[in-house]
C-alpha cells in the first residue's frame, strides 16, 4: 500500500467550483481528501480562459458560492466579472477555507484503475505520483477538451496561432496586426469585440450566427448603465434571499421563466414583456421569457423577430446584417446557448472588420501566410485565433484513461452513448463520481450552484456509507436506463433537438447527435436527488 500519504478516502480531479466545494464538504465531514489540478492555481476553466475579453456571463451575486462566510466580506466591482476578478475571488475562497494545503497543482491525472483485490482506485499522474483512493471524483466539467478542426496546413502557418482555450499566459500583442478569428461562439464573440478596435484588420470566419444578447455591463460605481437602463448592485442583506430563490429557478440564476403562458398573453402584453427583459439585459430575455419559446415554434418565431429587429438596427451594412442577423434563422432562437455582448455588433461597423460565411465559402486550407477559402482565395494574417469550442461529449471524464476491475474502460462502456444515473455515476465503475458533466444539468445550470448541489449530495452519500458500513457503490443498470429515458424524453420535447449544438455534441462536425445534459431544470434535478436519497438511495447498488 505504501505510506499513509499514498492513501486517501477521496481523490478529486479539478480545482474549479465543483472540486473546491466538494473538497471543503468532505474535509468538514472527516474524510481525507485531496485535489489534483493540472493548472498552477485554482479556478478551473478560468485558469484556461486567458484570451482577450474573457468574462463570465452570469451576473453577481449568482456566480459565487452561497456560503455567507465567503460572500460577506468579498465585493465585486462589475455586474459580470472578468477573469482577473474571478481569480481574485478564488484566492479569497482559499484564504478563508485553507484549501490549497490539500491541492497538488501542476499535476495531471492520466489514468485510474480499480483494483478488485484492494477495492481501491489506483490513480496515476503525469508527474509520476501513484495514489490509492477509496473514492474517485472527477470535477473536470464538460469544457476541458478543446476542439481544433482538422484544417489542412495549420502547422505550416508561419505566423502566430492559438486556440482560445490555450491562450498563452504572456500577453499576445495584437495591436496593429492582421488577425483572423475562426468561430463566433462565446469566446469568439468576446475576443472579437475586445480586439476589433485595436487590430489593423480583423477577418471573422463564421459558421453559424451567434444570437447574442446585450450584457448591460456596469461597474459598482455606476448609477446607471451606459444606455440609461437602471440596474443596481444587490445589497448584502439581499444575498441569502437571492441564493434561496436560485435553487427554485430553472437554470439556478436570479431570473426564471414568466408563469404566464404565451398563448394567454395579448400581443401588446408580450411586446411589453420583451421590452422589459431586453432592458434588464443578460439572460433575462432568454430565461425570464415565456417557457413556450423552447417548445413552440410560433412563440419562438415571435421572440426571434423581436431579437432580429433590435439587433439589426445596430448594424450599418446590409450585407453584414444578413450574415450576423439573418431574417430567416439557421435554428430556433435560444436553442443554442446565446452569448452576452457589449459591443459585438458595433465592431462590425468598423471598416477594418470583415466577415466570411464558411457555409458558403468553406475554409480549404491554412497556408504559410494565411487562410484559403473557396471564394476569397488566400487572405494573409499575422495571427490566427481558433475560437472553435469544446468537445462536450469527451469532456473531462473520457479525457482520463479509466478502467474498472474487469479492465473495461469507460470509453468502451460509453461507446454506444453516455450511460449514467443522476449524471454523476455509472454502472460497473464502483465509487466513481463526476460533477458538472454529462447527463447533469451542467450546460444549462449556473456552475457554482450546480457544484454545491452535487457536491453536497455526494458527501451525504459517502457519510451514509460510512455509517452503514458499506464499502462500494455504483449505479444499477436499470437506473441508468431510466435516467437515459428521462433525458431523451425531455430533450426531444424541445426545439433544441433540431439544432446543432454542444447540448447534443453536434458542435463537432460529423458527430452523431446525443442528448448530453439533463433538461429538467434545477428544481427537477434537486427533486430527483432527494427522491433517490429518501428512498434509501434507490437506483444504487451497495456492497
Amino acid at each position: 500500500m505504501g505510506s499513509a500519504k499514498d492513501y486517501l478516502d477521496v481523490l478529486i480531479v479539478g480545482a474549479g467550483f465543483s472540486g473546491l466545494h466538494t473538497l471543503n464538504q468532505l474535509r468538514k465531514s472527516g474524510f481525507s481528501a485531496r485535489i489534483y489540478e493540472r493548472s498552477s492555481s485554482f479556478g478551473g476553466v478560468w485558469q484556461a480562459n486567458r484570451y482577450p475579453g474573457a468574462r463570465v456571463d452570469i451576473e453577481i451575486p449568482a456566480y459565487q458560492f452561497s456560503d455567507k462566510e465567503l460572500w460577506q466580506d468579498f465585493d465585486w466591482s462589475e455586474r459580470y466579472p472578468g477573469r482577473s476578478e474571478l481569480l481574485r475571488y478564488f484566492n479569497h475562497v482559499d484564504k478563508k477555507l485553507g484549501l490549497s494545503k490539500d491541492i497538488e497543482f501542476n499535476t495531471t491525472v492520466v489514468s485510474s484503475r480499480f483494483d478488485e483485490s484492494r477495492q481501491l482506485w489506483c490513480v496515476k499522474t503525469d508527474t509520476g505520483l501513484s495514489t490509492w483512493a477509496k473514492y474517485f471524483i472527477l470535477c473536470t466539467g464538460f469544457t476541458c477538451v478543446k476542439y481544433v478542426p482538422e484544417f489542412e496546413g495549420l502547422n505550416k502557418f508561419k505566423g502566430i496561432w492559438h486556440h482560445s482555450a490555450c491562450w498563452p499566459e504572456d500577453t499576445v500583442d495584437l495591436t496593429g496586426k492582421k488577425v483572423a478569428v475562426v468561430g463566433t461562439g462565446a469566446s469568439g464573440l468576446q475576443i472579437i469585440q475586445t480586439i476589433g478596435p485595436h487590430v489593423s484588420h480583423l477577418t471573422v470566419y463564421q459558421r453559424t450566427p451567434n444570437m447574442a444578447l446585450p450584457m448591460r455591463q456596469c461597474s459598482s460605481s455606476d448609477e446607471k448603465i451606459n444606455d440609461g437602463t437602471k440596474w443596481t448592485f444587490p445589497k448584502k442583506d439581499e444575498y441569502e434571499r437571492i441564493f434561496q430563490k436560485m435553487r427554485t429557478t430553472f437554470t439556478a440564476i436570479r431570473v426564471d421563466f414568466t408563469p404566464q403562458k404565451f398563448q394567454d398573453a395579448t400581443p401588446s402584453e408580450r411586446r411589453a414583456l420583451y421590452e422589459d427583459l431586453w432592458a434588464y439585459g443578460g439572460f433575462a430575455f432568454w430565461l425570464a421569457n415565456y417557457a413556450e419559446i423552447i417548445f413552440d415554434q410560433e412563440a419562438n418565431d415571435e421572440v426571434y423577430n423581436f431579437w432580429c429587429e433590435k439587433t439589426r438596427s445596430r448594424i450599418h451594412s446590409e450585407k453584414k446584417k444578413e450574415l450576423l442577423v439573418p431574417m430567416k434563422p439557421f435554428h430556433p432562437w435560444g436553442t443554442k446557448h446565446p452569448s452576452l455582448e457589449q459591443s459585438y455588433y458595433e465592431v462590425f461597423n468598423q471598416d477594418n472588420v470583415d466577415i466570411i460565411d464558411v457555409r458558403e465559402s468553406p475554409i480549404i486550407e491554412i497556408t504559410e501566410t494565411g487562410i484559403r477559402t473557396e471564394k476569397e482565395g488566400v487572405i494573409d494574417f499575422d495571427v490566427i485565433i481558433l475560437a472553435t469550442g469544446f468537445d462536450t461529449r469527451t469532456g473531462g471524464v473520457l479525457n482520463v484513461d479509466i478502467k474498472n476491475g474487469q479492465g473495461k474502460s469507460i470509453q468502451q462502456h460509453w461507446e454506444n452513448g453516455i450511460r449514467s444515473y443522476l449524471g454523476m455515476m455509472t454502472n460497473s465503475f464502483p465509487n466513481l463520481f463526476w460533477c458538472y458533466g454529462q447527463h447533469s444539468p451542467a450546460a444549462i445550470s449556473n456552475g457554482p450552484q450546480c457544484a454545491e448541489i452535487q457536491g453536497d449530495w455526494i458527501t451525504e452519500l459517502l457519510l451514509n456509507m460510512r455509517e452503514t458500513g458499506m464499502e462500494n457503490v455504483e449505479a444499477e443498470k436499470g437506473s441508468e436506463d431510466a435516467w437515459a429515458k428521462i433525458i431523451k424524453e425531455m430533450w426531444y420535447a424541445t426545439l433544441c433537438s433540431k439544432t446543432e449544438s454542444l447540448y447534443q455534441g453536434t458542435n463537432i462536425p460529423g458527430r452523431k447527435p446525443e442528448p448530453l445534459f439533463y433538461f429538467g431544470g434545477t428544481p427537477g434535478y434537486v427533486v430527483a436527488l432527494k427522491n433517490c436519497k429518501i428512498n434509501n438511495y434507490q437506483g444504487l447498488n451497495f456492497k
